[in-house]
Order: C-alpha cells, then structure tokens, then sequence
C-alpha cells in the first residue's frame, strides 16, 4: 500500500484542479443564490399587489364573514343581480366575485359558487370554504337553540404525557425532533453517494478511454489504484461541499444586504402554517418542547454514527460504481449496471421514511438497519428513537466486512475491466472476470 498515498494526492489534486471542477464549485453557489433571489424578489411583486373579492350574498348571511388584509380586500355588494354583479367585477378587474345562492340546497346549506378569470389557488379557496364553514355551523346551532359561546368554552384538549416504564418523559415533539435528524442523515448520506459516486465512475471511465490506465497500471496494483481513486474524489468532493456551504452562506448574506432583499417575504403554504403556529397563543410552549426534545436526542451518539456510518456506506456504493466504470467505454452502456445500485438505496430511503417513523424498532426496521446495502441509511434513521450499542456495532462489522468483500470482488473486476476496450460487457462475463 506504498503507493496509496501517492494516488490520493494525485486524484484529489487532479479534481481539485479541473476547469469544470473549479466553475462548478464557483457557480453552483451563484445559481443558488440568485434563484433564492428571484423568487424572493418576485414575491415581494406579489405580496405588494392588493387582490380584490367582490361578495354578492342576497340573504346577508356572508356580509360580516371576512374581514380584509392587507392583500386582500373584500367588497360587498347590495342590491344587485348575480348578471350585474359579475359585470362590475369584470370591469372593475376585481379578482372574483363570491356568489352566496339565497336558494338553500336543503333548507340549511346555501349553493355557494367562486367566479373568476383566473384559476383561484388551492389556499384561497380552503380559506374562504374554513370561514364558511364556521359562520353555517354557528348559524345552524342558533337556529337549533344551542349556544354557540358554551359549546366553544365546553370544547377540551387532551395533551397525552409519555414517559417510558424507566421514568424517561417523551412527547409528540420528541418523536418529530427524532424524524427531522433521521430523515436528514439518511437524506443526506443517499444525495452523496448519488453524485460522488457518479463522478468516481465518470473519472475511471475518462481514464480508460484515454488510455492513461495502462501507463498507471505498469507499477501500481489494481486494488490500490481503485482505493486511491475513490478516497482522492471523496475528498475533492468534500472540499466542494464545504465550499459551497461556506460561499453560498457569504454570498447570500452579501446579496441581502446590498440588494435590500428581505428573503423573510417568500410565500409559501409552509411560511403560512410556520406564521399561524407563531401566531397561537401556545408558541412558547412548542418551542420549549422543541428545544426538550433536542436536547434528549442522543446527540453524541448521532455525530459519532453519523461519521462511521456515512465512511463506510459511501466506500461501499463508491467501490460498485468504480467497478462499473471499468467494465464499460462510455456512460451509456453503465445504464444496465445502474439499477442493481439505485434499487437498495431507493429501498432504504423508502423503508427509512415509512417503516422506520412508524415502528423504528419493528422486524423490518431492525432487520433492514443490519443489511449492509440498507444498513448506512436505515441504521441512521433510527438511532435518534434509540438504538443499543450493540446494534450499531454488529451493523458497523457487517457493514464494513461487506465493504472489504465488495472491494475484492471490484478489484478483480476492476484489474481486468480497465484494460478491455470496444466491447460492450455482459453480466454474463462481467462474472467470467471475478473468476479469473
């Protein structure tokens, strides 16, 4: 293994210093940062247009139901027909007109119709079906003689309190703060082996066909030629990562500032549920319950799985997809190859985001955290709900023995792959190879 180190330091620096490499890890940040730009300026377009809501409603039932922001104004209109009214929406470019039919479908339950020109959002429309909603439910337990005011002050919320048979206290928010870093970590594990382990396969290929393969392979081993190649490009590829967090970080700050972009202002269904949590009056406590939450998740545990986890099932996919690269000319024909790959990751992150916030602790989600291909992302998903020691550990062996086992079997694939050209390679022989 003399030579390992001299092969990392030669990827790395060959990566590091390729014109594509070095304008990818400068404009990604830019693109990000002017597209979180755009669509913040473009919001606050929207935000500064005011959305007219004309309200025709002949049986005055609706008139003191919505109540105008500062984006949306509501006009009632009297005396007039449902023909007139959508004339003078029309003309006055009015966003649409609310029709409240006085022709009650049951006796009860008025036929209720939205006109516009434009198509209204799905979140306008729930808006204006809640409000409703409210103000019939009201109306018809009036009629009925029932007070409106003792049924709201006799409605109850239960918060059910959870603590383990040890006397450890949990919560709804434990289980959500749990999810959160899980999904995260299994998340992220799966993006970086997606991408890095695409350009490890892309640099054995571009080797190969320029024939720099056999001159390097005259004097260094195979096995340390494919190890060098995956360590040196995972490195590079950190590199980028951090760069990117840390230029990214700095030119968003830079471009708030000076462009006066208040990225606060973008609108979203999840800013909207975000403002309405802030707004109730119980925000402190969930905030609290978050940071109880946090503050239980084994976080020492987590960074130091995280870390082993994330090493070994990268070197694993990293390792498959230098074999790949071998076998094959161009990246067309690694398409066949592909699926065997994707399928147990796909099928980790599908078990992870399913199966493990159901039940972290059930059959599958225990069996599927020791099966090496499943393993670095369930594995991760559940050790924020709690997972022995033990476990992790007999999973890390696994995880790693199966990573030596697979690089051997790459090795082989990879000393005999690397110097075969103009064939397209079948399973059939790719086997054959192993053999040798």
């Amino acid at each position: 293994m003399n030579h390992l180190p001299l092969i990392i330091k030669r990827e790395y620096l060959t990566k590091v210093r390729n014109k594509s490499f070095i304008v990818m890890t400068i404009l990604s940040p830019l693109i990000f940062v002017a597209l979180i730009a755009v669509i913040s300026y473009l919001t606050q377009l929207n935000k500064d247009k005011v959305r007219v809501i004309n309200i025709l409603d002949p049986s005055g039932v609706v008139h003191n139901t919505f109540k105008s922001s500062e984006n949306t104004r509501y006009a009632v209109l009297d005396n007039m027909s449902l023909k007139e009214a959508k004339t003078l929406s029309k003309k006055t470019e009015s966003f649409g007109l609310l029709y409240v039919d006085d022709q009650m479908t049951d006796g009860s339950i008025p036929k209720i119709k939205f006109f516009s020109d434009e198509s209204p959002s799905l979140s306008l429309i729930n808006d204006l079906e809640n409000k409703l909603d409210k103000t019939f439910t009201d109306r018809n337990l009036k009629d009925k003689g029932i007070n409106v005011d003792t049924i709201e002050n006799s409605q109850v919320r239960i918060n059910i309190f959870q603590e383990s048979f040890e006397g450890e206290k949990t919560s709804k928010m434990d289980s959500l703060v749990k999810l959160i870093f899980g999904g995260a970590a299994g998340y992220l594990l799966f993006m970086f082996i997606i991408i890095y382990g695409n350009l490890i396969m892309r640099s054995v290929i571009e080797e190969k066909t320029s024939r720099i393969i056999e001159v390097i392979i005259s004097s260094v081993k195979p096995l340390q030629l494919m190890l060098g190649k995956i360590i040196g490009t995972s490195l590079a590829g950190l590199t980028q990562f951090a760069i990117w967090i840390l230029f990214g970080g700095i030119l968003l700050t830079v471009t708030s500032v000076i462009f006066g972009i208040d990225l606060s202002q973008i609108e979203s269904p999840q800013k909207a549920v975000v403002d309405q949590m802030v707004a109730s009056p119980d925000f402190n406590a969930k905030v609290e319950g978050f940071m109880t939450a946090f503050y239980h998740l084994p976080l020492a545990n987590l960074i130091i799985a995280f870390i082993f986890f994330f090493i070994a099932g990268y070197l694993l996919y990293s390792s498959l997809y230098a074999a790949i690269g071998a076998a094959v000319d161009n990246e067309t024909d690694t398409q066949q190859f592909m699926l065997p790959i994707i399928m147990p990751l796909m099928l980790a992150v599908y078990i992870g985001f399913f199966t493990v916030i159901e039940d972290p602790h059930g059959t599958v989600s225990t069996v599927f955290s020791f099966i090496p291909f499943t393993s670095p992302i369930v594995m991760l998903m559940r050790i924020p709900f709690g997972v022995p020691i033990w476990h992790q550990i007999v999973s890390l062996l696994i995880l790693l023995g199966t990573f030596m086992l697979i690089v051997w079997f790459a090795a082989k694939i990879y000393r005999v792959g690397i110097l075969m050209y103009g064939k397209k390679p079948s399973w059939k022989e790719i086997i054959k190879w192993v053999k040798y």
